[in-house]
Order: structure tokens, then C-alpha cells, then sequence
């Protein structure tokens, strides 16, 4: 019960010198998945490129080069958002902090809440079910625990440390380690534009513009059509106008 009441600064004091051991274990699984789902993610993309009507314009199936370079240019937001948790996060949060600041680590831990009903939603697609019940909930869940977990996670943080250090939220970032401004300043911008995506992709799936099928927007910037193939973001725009 004591969580869901707001702390006072010396509750807040304590709460901060809490360590515990999942914060670092937590890093050292997550680090190895962010670099398997590069490769992953470019899989999917290849073996899609050998399936007939899934190639994209003036690619070669067969070239290994080309895909690559497809692939990237695709996913571009993705992979640097992955690259980036690796390069930059796995010393961040190991080495970096100093065995310090356990509360915001586990806070961070909770943007990955939005996970599932992410994945969700791609596997409904591509099974067909986006115009189920079930589909339409899982967009609603989506919404909220992305908007909740991701986009006002960042400004959380600086508010708690204000009240940590009983200063304004607006001087935070004038004594936070550079190393919490130069990942909120790259990080959040991300999921700014991607909640935006996702609130266009609902927004098209309840009100029903067009008369294609239904499509919902990934996390990561791409469509998912109800034929379960991604159609890249930027031909969606060239279709538009």
C-alpha cells in the first residue's frame, strides 16, 4: 500500500539506496537479445524477400548486399534504437552508474510492459484477426501502456529525482549525469514518434477511412496490412498524397 501513496522525500532518500541484484542480471539478458534481434529481424526480412510478391522494387531476391541495405533502410529507427541500447545502455548501466540509482534502472525496466500487447497485435495480423474483439482491445492496451510506459516514463524520472533532491523538475537536467540527458534526449524522441504511429494506426482501425484492409501500425514504424506482410512507412506517406 505504501507504493500507491505519494513519498515523502526522506521515504523517496531511502528508496533510492535500495539495490537489488535483478537490476544488473536484467541487463546482462537483455544486452545478447538486442543484438539477436538485429540478425532476427533481418531474417524475416530475407526469407520475406524470397516469398513471390513480398520483393521490393528494383531489388534482386538473390542479392545478400541489396537485402541488407533494404533491410536498413526499413528498419533504420529500430536497429539504431538497438545498436544504441548496446553501445551505450549495457556500459551505462553496469559500469557507468556505479552501483547506483536502482530505482530509475527498474522505472526504465517498465517500458518493456508494452511489449506484449505489441507483439500481440503482429501475431493477430498475422493470423487474420484484426477484425476481431480481441484485436481492437489489445490496440486500446497497447495505446495506454505505451503512452503510460514509454513516452511519460522520461519525464517521470526527472521528476522524481527533482523531488529527490527537493529541487524544480526544470533544473534536473542542469545536474543529472550527462550520461541520463544524452539517453533521455536520444531515446524519448523515439517513442514520441512512435506513439504517434501507433495513434494513427488506431485511429485509421476504429474509424474506417478507406475502403483497404485494415492496418495497424507497428511499434517500429513500419504497417502491418491484413495480409500480414510490412509495407514500408515511407511509401505509406507517397500513397497519401
Amino acid at each position: 500500500m505504501m507504493l500507491l501513496q505519494p513519498l515523502s522525500p526522506p521515504s523517496l532518500h531511502l528508496l533510492f539506496l535500495l539495490r537489488h541484484w535483478l537490476t544488473d542480471a536484467y541487463i546482462l539478458f537483455a544486452t545478447p537479445y538486442f543484438a539477436y534481434d538485429i540478425y532476427a529481424m533481418f531474417l524475416c526480412y530475407w526469407h520475406k524477400l524470397q516469398v513471390k510478391g513480398h520483393e521490393e522494387a528494383g531489388q534482386s531476391v538473390g542479392s545478400m548486399g541489396a537485402a541488407v541495405i533494404g533491410y536498413l533502410r526499413r528498419e533504420f529507427l529500430m536497429v539504431l534504437h538497438h545498436i544504441f541500447m548496446v553501445t551505450f545502455c549495457f556500459p551505462a548501466s553496469l559500469l557507468w552508474r556505479q552501483g547506483k540509482g536502482d530505482y530509475f534502472q527498474g522505472i526504465l525496466f517498465l517500458a518493456e510492459l508494452s511489449t506484449p500487447s505489441v507483439s500481440l497485435g503482429k501475431v493477430l495480423i498475422q493470423y487474420k484477426k484484426q477484425h476481431t474483439l480481441l484485436h481492437k482491445v489489445n490496440g486500446v492496451v497497447m495505446l495506454l501502456t505505451f503512452f503510460g510506459c514509454r513516452v511519460l516514463l522520461f519525464p517521470y524520472l526527472y521528476y522524481a529525482y527533482g523531488r529527490y533532491a527537493s529541487m524544480p523538475m526544470y533544473q534536473v537536467p542542469l545536474v543529472a549525469p550527462w550520461q541520463c540527458n544524452l539517453g533521455t534526449a536520444l531515446l524519448w524522441p523515439l517513442q514520441l514518434y512512435w506513439f504517434m504511429l501507433i495513434c494513427r494506426g488506431a485511429l485509421r482501425l476504429f474509424t474506417k477511412r478507406s475502403n483497404s484492409p485494415p492496418a495497424i501500425l507497428k511499434a517500429d514504424g513500419n504497417l502491418a496490412p491484413a495480409n500480414g506482410c510490412t509495407t514500408n512507412q515511407t511509401e505509406s506517406h507517397k500513397d497519401q498524397h
